[in-house]
């Protein structure tokens, strides 16, 4: 082979290396485009994925506090309702009794004030009672002191 030949030879061969080249170049750029495509694609899907989990959790964590605080509202209601009844019939008692004991009274002016007021006498005699029970009780110990 002579240089001429070799000459058309490589150029022949660089053409056709460009040509080969500038084919890897679109094919690369095409598959590139797609990838990014997919890639934005499944972005979007992802996003929607976590914004439906999102959305579904929020609402099932609504529903779940809805349903405590109605198990609690009714709880109450039914404990404040126990509660009331309970000291109703706690204070018809005490006042029944109360009544008795003033009713006991002889005729008086402070049989009369008893009478009207109660609960004011029990209150008193409470505190009568339980400074009563301070005054009698036997002193405790002092400190060092040994215990009998």
């Amino acid at each position: 082979m002579n240089d001429q030949q070799l000459e058309k030879k490589v150029s022949q061969d660089a053409e056709k290396v460009q040509k080969d080249l500038g084919t890897l170049v679109e094919d690369s750029a095409a598959r590139l485009g797609k990838f990014g495509d997919n890639v934005s694609q499944a972005t979007v899907k992802a996003k929607e994925d976590v914004t439906t989990w999102a959305e579904d959790s929020a609402v099932q964590l609504s529903k779940g506090f809805e349903k405590i605080s109605g198990e609690a509202k009714e709880t109450l209601v039914d404990t404040a309702t126990t509660v009331k009844k309970d000291v109703g019939h706690r204070l018809n008692q005490y006042n029944a009794k109360a009544q008795d004991i003033a009713s006991n009274f002889p005729d008086s002016v402070l049989a009369k004030k008893v009478a009207m007021y109660p609960w004011v006498a029990i209150a008193i005699g409470l505190a009568v009672g339980f400074l009563l029970g301070f005054i009698l009780r036997p002193s405790q110990n002092l400190l060092g002191e040994p215990q009998i």
